[in-house]
């Protein structure tokens, strides 16, 4: 906390610096009787005087409470101002349930410092103003969670300055209404049941920005399976923060027959240097022992990210094989293959851009992972009894 307070507090002057005289008065000159205690109660006078439109993806298709899933889609790092934003279309072509934005939803980085966030703003009204997103927003149901570029800058965590007003234009541009828990708390975490007993399913979305600590960089940049970071081995790690964990081990408790936990960031992988969970391993650790703790079955897991889509299991962490699905990306592609470490992974990556469908089969008790291509065509795939996604 004190290493995160630091630089929050170095980087306010760049907060000041980026917004108007009047402004900068009123959030550098506190008050005598409550003086800010950080950067962010020291920057809420300001946007409390803001009056900027924030970009709004507009009405959504509605998904009833008491539907049954029986194919959920979802993909990651999606630029509306770049090509192939036709993969959408491919999308609504397979007619999911849901279809859930797993973070890196808009490329909004703060590169110039501005406590207002233009770039996240004008990257949101470049989605919204997408045909082929508004097509599939009015066809089918939509989720949401964030990751680093719709949160403020490139792999930062807690300590982002803006991060207070980056989640007013989360909340606002995904027409979350006043009367939401995420519009009463800090962070973007939620959750949804869907189907009746027997068929129901959980949809838990993850907040791994607002409130995760610190990583460590890499003593050897670039280097195979340590390109950027290293696990940290501090003791003060956190991932989701307290009031989240708390929430977590809550919904975890949830009557559920499949249980969809989306993080934005990778969960299993363990052959790369990119931000993961396994940079924070006492953090994953947690995580692992509160889904044994809890006894909570039919559990997959859900991520983005990397600009490249994998696979992953492991057996070694709770009494049933664990389950992750990767997709990224939609139309951020940047290389043809992945030839990466794979520990826990079934199967080679997919780099090209992709989406992810999770198709269910309640009568058979069945259910399937599947990458799916620009054209539609399942590359990767992988196929799973409900069964075995109970508790030993």
């Amino acid at each position: 906390m004190e290493n995160s307070m630091r630089a929050c507090l170095t980087l306010l002057p760049f907060a000041l610096l980026a917004t108007p005289l009047q402004a900068q008065e009123e959030a550098a000159t506190p008050s005598a009787e409550a003086p800010p205690r950080t950067v962010f109660e020291a920057l809420r006078p300001y946007y409390d005087q803001l009056d900027l439109d924030h970009p709004s993806a507009g009405p959504s298709a509605s998904l009833d409470p008491a539907q049954t899933l029986t194919r959920i889609a979802f993909g990651s790092c999606h630029d509306p101002e770049r090509e192939g934003m036709e993969i959408l279309e491919r999308v609504a072509a397979d007619n999911p349930d849901v279809f859930i934005y797993a973070g890196d939803n808009v490329y909004g980085d703060a590169w110039s410092w501005d406590a207002a966030l233009p770039e996240l703003r004008s990257a949101y009204a470049a989605l919204a103003a997408s045909p082929e997103f508004q097509a599939l927003r009015a066809r089918i149901p939509m989720l949401a969670v964030w990751d680093d570029h719709d949160y403020g800058l490139n792999d930062f965590g807690r300590s982002f300055p803006f991060k207070e007003y980056a989640e007013r234009l989360f909340l606002d541009f995904w027409t979350i209404s006043p009367e939401d828990e995420r519009r009463q708390r800090d962070g973007i975490y939620t959750s949804r049941v869907f189907g009746p007993e027997g068929q129901r399913t959980q949809i838990i979305l993850l907040d791994t920005r607002y409130f995760r600590s610190d990583l460590t960089p890499t003593p050897e940049r670039g280097a195979v399976g340590r390109e950027r970071y290293i696990p940290s081995e501090a003791g003060d790690q956190d991932m989701l923060g307290d009031a989240q964990w708390a929430w977590l081990e809550d919904q975890l408790l949830v009557p559920a027959d499949l249980r969809l936990i989306v993080s934005s960031i990778q969960v299993h992988a363990d052959g790369h240097g990119w931000e993961a969970w396994r940079t924070l391993p006492q953090e994953r650790a947690r995580f692992y022992n509160l889904l044994e703790q809890t006894g909570a079955e039919g559990v997959i897991l859900m991520s983005g990210d990397r600009h490249s889509a994998g696979l992953y299991v492991r057996d070694d962490v709770i009494s049933y094989p664990l389950y992750e699905i990767t997709s990224s990306s939609l139309n951020r592609s940047f290389q043809d293959e992945n030839n990466e470490s794979g520990p826990h992974r079934i199967g080679d990556m997919f780099a090209p851009v992709n989406y992810g469908v999770i198709d269910v089969n309640w009568e058979a008790q069945s259910l399937s992972l599947e990458i799916r291509d620009a054209n539609g065509l399942a590359v990767r795939d992988v196929a799973i009894s409900l069964y075995d996604l109970a508790p030993r």
